[in-house]
């Protein structure tokens, strides 16, 4: 990382960042040699994270043509107003980029585990029953294993950080308008 003063330190705030954003991004090699992006739902759990997919498909067969993966989040914390120039202007955020190997996973107890911490993740209060086995059978499930991990924020400086940290421990609806002082 270029600057190192932007680099979250705090395994528990880059694993905390992780449980909040509802969209992460999976960089996988294309089929042409190009880098592919696609955003898709996903779960992080003990250094592990985890999505459904089809069996077949692009995805799929980039990752078992190649199974180095890149995985990215951001968290949108604030829009910072300019007052007297545009370059005034900021947006305050927190993101964590992974770099890892990715599996597509064929244990039955691991692929039910992986869709229930979904399920949780994106229903955290249940209803939603039991995993039909003719679903289970028709849906893919990758584990990425995190080979590297680095959390990047800019929550600005002095007071603009104060209250950016303050809105994400007192649980705002983020992004957050703010103005300067």
């Amino acid at each position: 990382m270029r600057r190192a003063t932007k680099e979250i330190q705090d395994r528990t705030v880059i694993e905390g960042i992780l449980e909040a954003c509802p969209v992460g991004r999976l960089g996988t090699i294309g089929r042409d040699g190009y880098p592919m992006v696609k955003p898709l739902n996903f779960a992080y759990d003990s250094g592990r994270i985890y999505f459904h997919t089809a069996l077949e498909g692009e995805k799929i067969d980039d990752i078992r043509r190649d199974d180095r993966v890149c995985f990215e989040v951001d968290q949108a914390v604030a829009f910072l107003k300019a007052r007297r120039q545009p370059c005034e202007a900021a947006y305050l955020y927190r993101s964590v980029i992974i770099k890892g190997r990715a599996h597509i996973v064929g244990d039955r107890d691991e692929r039910l585990f992986a869709l229930g911490r979904l399920m949780n993740k994106y229903q955290p209060g249940g209803g939603y029953g039991d995993i039909p086995e003719e679903k289970l059978a028709i849906t893919g499930v990758v584990r990425i294993d995190i080979e590297e991990m680095v959390g990047k924020e800019d929550l600005g400086k002095d007071a603009v950080r104060k209250a950016a940290l303050n809105a994400l421990q007192g649980g705002a609806s983020l992004p957050i308008d703010m103005e300067r002082e």
